[in-house]
């Protein structure tokens, strides 16, 4: 490429589909032109988190031709992605200093406060000017905006793009992914944003968080009643695999049945989303609703049944484990050969 903001503080250019960047004290000017696409001959990408999530995402960018260079905090969980060809670096700073185009997909807020924003081991500390931030941690949409200003400050540029898909929409390249920032530099970048799955532009930064956190609202409430039509099942006394089989052509079909229904029967709790993270969002979801004066009794239930599981030691499981919740609610467990004697999917 060279992406936007490539190199001047003040003014740049570049030559096909990029962008003019003109600053000022007060004002900054987008207008596009004709440039060079972000494509693996000309960004150089750096990735910072390679969890259960990012490492598979990661990967689809190195399988993309892109060069890759990557920390983590765990350095042996970045090794599959070291063994396909990626670069390893001892600190986000460092990364960056390597790197056109930074991703993030850490845990908490506190992480990417740390990881982006620290003075001297921070990503944007090595940047270069024009270099971009992208954000894909579900986080505060308040924090998004601070980051945003501080790239802008640094003549760089930040996006809060946060997912959604879990861990098999990871691993197949098709999460959907909630992009907030400058609507310019998101186009700019969508080659990359491609190799994950859908990117969906919602407007100013912070806005791709706001989205982010509706999107777990919906499954929070999606899950509760996931889980409860399981438990009515087997108290009812149907084969559950039937059940869920029955209903997923239905207008009760959902992602989170297609996603979690078999896992569930199978008693597969492993972790594509930790139930600890899920809790953190809807813990956001909760402070911004506060904030705006809505009251979501929906997301407050589930946001306690989700604690039950951490209370009871279980938060590093998947969310899939809220079964276990509501089978300690009602003394039952479908943990047997009647439950599950079809699987579904």
């Amino acid at each position: 490429m060279r992406l936007p903001l490539r190199s001047l503080p003040h003014f740049f250019s570049v030559t096909r589909t990029t962008i003019h960047l003109r600053r000022t004290m007060t004002t900054t000017t987008i207008t596009t032109s004709d440039a060079d696409p972000v494509s693996p001959s000309n960004t150089r990408v750096g990735w910072i988190g390679t969890g259960v999530m990012g490492r598979s995402m990661c990967a689809h960018l190195i399988n993309a031709g892109y060069k890759v260079t990557v920390f983590n905090r765990t350095p042996s969980k970045a090794q599959p992605l070291l063994t396909m060809g990626a670069l390893w670096a001892d600190s986000p700073h460092s990364v960056a200093s390597q790197s056109d185009v930074v991703f993030s997909i850490v845990g908490f807020p506190s992480d990417v406060r740390h990881v982006l924003l620290h003075p001297s081991s921070g990503a944007l500390s090595g940047l270069r000017p024009g270099g971009v931030l992208v954000d894909m941690t579900t986080s505060d949409p308040s924090l998004a905006a601070e980051i945003s200003v501080a790239a802008t400050s640094a003549a760089c540029s930040s996006v809060d793009a946060p997912v959604s898909g879990g861990d098999l929409g990871a691993r197949n390249g098709t999460l959907a992914i909630f992009a907030g920032g400058d609507k310019t530099v998101i186009s700019q970048l969508t080659p990359l944003f491609n190799c994950l799955g859908k990117v969906n532009y919602m407007g100013g930064p912070g806005k791709g968080q706001f989205a982010k956190l509706g999107n777990q609202i919906t499954i929070a409430s999606t899950m509760v009643g996931l889980v409860e039509g399981m438990i009515y099942a087997y108290k009812a006394g149907l084969d559950v695999g039937l059940f869920l089989n029955a209903i997923s052509s239905g207008a009760a079909g959902s992602k989170s049945l297609d996603l979690y229904g078999n896992r569930i029967l199978k008693r597969d709790f492993e972790a594509g989303f930790f139930v600890n993270h899920f809790i953190k969002d809807l813990g956001i979801c909760l402070r911004e609703c506060q904030n705006m004066g809505l009251a979501l009794p929906g997301l407050a239930l589930a946001q306690q049944l989700y604690m039950s599981l951490k209370a009871h030691g279980e938060g590093n499981l998947g969310t899939q484990a809220l079964i276990l919740a509501l089978e300690r609610l009602n003394n039952v467990s479908l943990d047997s050969s009647e439950a599950s004697s079809q699987k579904c999917g």
